[in-house]
């Protein structure tokens, strides 16, 4: 656990590329495989499901802390993040002995056995760790215990470092970390061994390759004729992979979704196998094509998906791309010939699977124009990908750009904040804003992204000076600052109180010139649902 403590305050206090490749390398170089196994499953995005509820967690604090409730719960509001009061509130007390087991054992032998245990065994065990742990090992364990353990880096750093220790290609780690897996010392031993000739895995999808903005003209691309046009869809980006009879669908977030659709599991039974397809997963209806991405939410936010469910939300899945035929790997031919193979493919493809389409156009001109009609479309824009692109890993610049459309923006109230997490646990940088509904402001969106660091300090500033109520970590303020949010879209919702639900709301700018009586409408926002104009 020491060793991954440091690795995480390296990690955690620099934002040097090259300085936090070399931190991870350090630390697998030394690690053992056991303790290598949890650090990648941790580093890459996994979670272990919460042991203890934050609710036990504070009685406990106070407990251990000597301190009075309020006074805790004080502390708690400040700081705004459970683990890490806890590791600040009992960091001045004197440690009784140095506890400095790996990183495998405090997760297999202490933590995972933390489930079967009763109330009072829980409590005893973990006041007694907090007792033994220093600060930062004991922030750790805090956020292991709660469920909520994030490290700032991405699965492609994590498998940069590892195919420098390894001396692999990094894409070589990239699909070894793909699919379902155990974080054993056999997978570890597997995952950097660059002899390793393991059996394949059969459900494991090839890592996504990723499209950047498009920030600059797309004339400046080039010709028009060595680019491939298609519609941007907003669903689930997703692989189908079939093989060994099976069928697997993953998420680009690597969640196996399989369940989620047997319609499509059915169809694709009937394809040849030996094929890894990437496509989109959208809500669809017969009449009007496809619908918006809220509609999926029936399918995700169930466990179980009764024959009502699959019948009022039908799916589609829109093929764009061809990874794996006959059981061998495309993604290094160009990509038309990739298309063309897909094409003949799924010449006599029946729905939910399609052959997504191509957006012909004479020239930039043109495919602009129709561009504009995006949103009548639902779709997001276009995306544009090199005819003789091959299929990447991760997000490299220059072969695919997705040119969105502009996004929606409206003008709403900042009317509650809480503090962040991470390096922003001090800070208020967590927002929820609101429109009007005649004299009442309702809240319609949350918001924490957009700010420059030195508007995150002055917004700060502002809210601790202008508080009105407190609940928890949650701080309610004066209804007067205006900022300009962005989103991508908006639908019904029976779960917020506003009745609507918007797509992912950022922050485009503080409004210093506009009172809060002129922010916009609920109604005008409504009214983007039925296709009309954006408000203002």
């Amino acid at each position: 656990m020491r060793a991954f403590a440091d690795l995480y305050d390296a990690l955690d206090t620099t934002t040097s590329t090259n300085a936090r490749v070399q931190a991870l390398v350090d630390y697998f170089r030394t690690a053992s495989p056991r303790d290598g196994a949890w650090a990648v499953y941790f580093l890459s995005g996994r979670r272990l499901k919460r042991f203890i509820g934050p609710a036990l967690l504070r009685g406990w604090l106070v407990e251990a802390s000597g301190e009075p409730e309020w006074l805790v719960q004080e502390a708690y509001d400040a700081v705004g993040d459970l683990a890490e009061t806890v590791a600040l509130l009992l960091d001045r007390r004197e440690r009784d002995t140095a506890d400095d087991a790996p990183l495998a054992d405090w997760v297999e032998a202490r933590l995972l056995p933390l489930r079967g245990a009763g109330p009072q065994a829980q409590r005893e065990r973990v006041l007694d760790w907090w007792r033994r742990l220093p600060y930062r090992e004991c922030f750790l364990l805090n956020k292991l215990l709660t469920g909520e353990l994030r490290v700032g880096v991405s699965q492609t750093l994590v498998a940069r470092a590892l195919a420098e220790l390894a001396s692999l290609p990094r894409p070589a780690i990239e699909h070894r970390l793909m699919g379902d897996w155990s974080p054993t010392p056999e997978f570890y031993a597997a995952l950097v061994d660059p002899a390793h000739r393991a059996e394949h895995d059969g459900s494991r999808p090839y890592p996504f390759f990723l499209a950047s903005p498009l920030e600059q003209t797309p004339a400046s691309l080039g010709e028009l004729a060595d680019w491939q046009a298609e519609w941007k869809w907003d669903g689930i980006r997703a692989q189908l992979v079939r093989r060994g009879g099976h069928v697997y669908l993953w998420s680009r977030g690597a969640e196996l979704v399989t369940e989620r659709f047997p319609e499509i599991v059915a169809a694709a039974a009937r394809l040849p196998d030996g094929l890894v397809l990437d496509g989109e997963i959208l809500a669809w209806d017969d009449a009007t094509g496809v619908q918006p991405f809220g509609a999926l939410q029936t399918r995700i936010g169930r466990t179980k998906l009764s024959q009502k469910v699959l019948d009022s939300t039908p799916v589609r899945y829109l093929v764009y791309d061809l990874l794996e035929q006959d059981r061998h790997d495309l993604r290094a031919q160009p990509l038309m010939e990739r298309r063309a193979r897909l094409e003949a493919l799924l010449t006599a493809v029946a729905p939910p699977i399609m052959l997504g389409g191509i957006v012909d156009a004479a020239s930039w001109d043109e495919l602009a124009r129709l561009r504009e009609g995006s949103r009548e479309r639902r779709v997001e824009g276009l995306m544009l990908k090199r005819r003789d692109s091959a299929y990447g890993t991760g997000r490299t610049r220059g072969a695919w750009w997705k040119w969105k459309i502009e996004p929606y923006t409206f003008d709403g109230v900042l009317v509650y904040a809480q503090p962040g997490h991470g390096r922003r646990s001090s800070l208020y940088t967590d927002y929820t804003f609101a429109v009007w509904k005649g004299a009442e402001l309702v809240p319609v969106a949350k918001a924490y992204s957009g700010l420059t660091d030195a508007e995150i300090g002055d917004v700060d500033r502002w809210i601790r000076r202008h508080t009105v109520e407190r609940f928890g970590p949650v701080r309610s303020v004066e209804p007067v600052q205006v900022f300009e949010l962005a989103f991508e879209g908006i639908n019904r919702s029976t779960r917020h109180k506003s009745g609507i639900a918007l797509r992912f709301p950022r922050i485009s700018r503080w409004r210093h010139d506009k009172p809060a009586s002129e922010a916009d409408t609920l109604d005008a926002l409504e009214r983007l649902i039925d296709g009309g104009d954006a408000p203002r």
